[in-house]
């Protein structure tokens, strides 16, 4: 007996991580956090003036090396899009945001969802029902932390964005819960 509660110990961290990033199953509701971000018309995004790599015309797609990524992103872009790193849920800058517009990949400028495709998911996480168009995002399998889910991906610069899961709302049933950080909104009053 003693083995076994200490095996359970031992390997909590993995179920406590395993909640954190699979973002499944989240018809739960979380409170609010008092930084409410405002869905006045501005947009949210990074400085890009560094990042030649960068364009919201050019679909072109990038092959571009994580050394060279390493130099350009800021430490934390980096971590969730290169290295396929989550962000804390309920404490990102559009998981409770209402903006009118297009969110962007902040890595690369691509095009990737409508705000008309976001909706209230409770999971602490920005959620879409689906991409403002079909090739802007790849799929990926993703059997990480003992868990089968699906891995969205930029499809212009190949950067981590989140997960797709078949839980969404109609017309397609699917929620791809996105990582704030690896995404810029413009409103629409601005494009």
């Amino acid at each position: 007996m003693h083995t076994f509660i200490s095996i359970i110990f031992r390997y909590r961290w993995m179920g406590i991580a395993a909640i954190g990033l699979c973002c499944y199953g989240c018809s739960f509701s979380q409170p609010q956090p008092s930084h409410q971000v405002s869905s006045t018309i501005q947009s949210f995004t990074m400085d890009h003036s560094h990042n030649p790599y960068y364009s919201r015309t050019d679909t072109t797609t990038l092959h571009v090396s994580d050394a060279e990524w390493k130099k350009i992103l800021p430490p934390e872009v980096y971590r969730v899009a290169r290295e396929k790193g989550t962000e804390p849920p309920f404490h990102n800058r559009f998981w409770n945001f209402n903006g009118k517009g297009t969110y962007y990949c902040a890595v690369c400028g691509n095009a990737l969802f409508r705000s008309d495709a976001k909706f209230a998911s409770s999971c602490g996480w920005p959620s879409f029902f689906e991409p403002v168009r079909k090739n802007s995002v790849i799929y990926k399998p993703d059997h990480s932390f003992g868990m089968e889910r699906t891995e969205v991906i930029c499809a212009r610069c190949g950067s981590h964005l989140g997960h797709v899961f078949e839980d969404g709302p109609p017309p397609t049933g699917l929620r791809y819960c996105m990582n704030s950080i690896v995404l810029d909104f413009v409103p629409d009053s601005t494009q």
